[in-house]
């Protein structure tokens, strides 16, 4: 602290000012990204982005990769459901 000059009251007033402007500006963004109407936008745009690619066509591998899961989750429960009625 030797090296720097001092400063006066009015640049500590402006780098206080300056500070309370970029958190306020922090605190502002950060409230927007937390709206939960913000958030379920965003949720189905990465959604969207699963199902279709950058030109806006169908991206059917993975599609048929769910559908695929699906059934076979679907398949899984069912054998278990028949295996424990037997019961």
């Amino acid at each position: 602290m030797s090296d720097t000059k001092a400063r006066t009251a009015e640049q500590i007033e402006a780098d206080i000012a300056a500070t309370r402007a970029r958190l306020a500006s922090t605190v502002d963004e950060l409230v927007d990204r937390a709206h939960p109407k913000n958030v379920a936008m965003r949720q189905v745009e990465q959604a969207k982005a699963q199902v279709f690619d950058e030109t806006g066509q169908l991206r059917t591998q993975k599609i048929v990769a769910v559908a695929g899961a699906v059934a076979g989750g679907l398949a899984v429960l069912l054998l278990i459901r028949k295996l424990v009625g037997r019961r």
